[in-house]
């Protein structure tokens, strides 16, 4: 596990890819790298047979920059850090601050990854992986990512990680809603719960479990209201939250209907006639 945390502070507790799952992902990533590679060299030295000796090298080092460089730069991009490789293993680059990458961060491991994993042949790569605690290569070190794990391979993809919850159940809870007083809860743990919940599918049930129950127990101390026995911590969270922009709108709603109308300008009078 690695403890991301966001530029608001909030703490991810995310299970990072380790060197197995990463170096499969980066096989599969060069082996359809160079097979485009081949079959576009193979199309263009037919179809370019009368250039020169010089020329057709410059124009197969800028097909070999373009697939291994430009290619990966633009797919980890524009997939916000899941290759093809990648998303068969079930991992993501992100940035350290558990954010998406950007165009810069893949740019940097492009460029890196071309000379620590083509042009010496992965040692540096394997290596640095091996002995840093995130599983980092020099490419995450220079742009400042780590890669992640979203699901198990061949689970079939992320499995819900809420149980199902009795209705009754929801329907009490439904009426303590209305009457909490949420005016004790400061905004550092609303934004920590809107976190989680907009990554819990991105998390490992257990991690989702342990995460939530912290901020629910930090919640319910706050309200006066604990968790209710059989409830998931993680769903408590959401109802209340959903309680707290619930009350927001009919707020900004109120205020709108009380706000006296903007009477509309009033014609000016014609001028009179000579």
């Amino acid at each position: 596990m690695s403890d991301l945390v966001t530029g608001e502070a909030v703490v991810l507790d995310l299970q990072t890819a380790k060197l197995p799952s990463r170096a499969l992902a980066i096989v599969l990533d060069l082996l359809v790298e160079f097979a485009a590679l081949f079959v576009s060299a193979l199309v263009l030295s037919v179809a370019l047979i009368d250039l020169d000796g010089a020329a057709l090298a410059a124009t197969m080092l800028g097909l070999m920059v373009f697939f291994l460089v430009a290619v990966p730069v633009m797919v980890e991009t524009l997939s916000h850090g899941r290759s093809l490789g990648k998303a068969t293993m079930g991992l993501r680059v992100v940035r350290t601050d558990g954010g998406p990458v950007r165009f810069r961060h893949s740019l940097v491991r492009g460029l890196v990854g071309f000379i620590e994993l083509i042009a010496v042949t992965g040692a540096p790569a394997v290596i640095t992986s091996a002995l840093n605690s995130d599983g980092k290569r020099l490419g995450d070190i220079f742009a400042g990512t780590v890669v992640v794990r979203e699901r198990t391979p061949g689970a079939g993809g992320p499995a819900s990680p809420l149980p199902p919850v009795h209705p009754q159940l929801l329907h009490d809870m439904g009426r303590e809603l209305v009457a909490m007083d949420l005016s004790a809860v400061p905004e550092p743990l609303w934004l920590a719960i809107r976190q989680l919940l907009g990554r819990i599918d991105q998390l490992e049930p257990s991690v989702t479990l342990r995460m939530s129950t912290g901020l629910a127990q930090d919640l319910s101390a706050r309200i006066g209201h604990p968790v209710p026995p059989g409830l998931h911590p993680a769903a408590y969270l959401g109802a209340v939250l959903t309680e707290r922009q619930r009350r927001e709108w009919m707020r900004a709603h109120t205020q709108r209907q009380v706000a006296p109308p903007i009477p509309a300008p009033r014609p000016s009078a014609a001028p009179a006639a000579p």
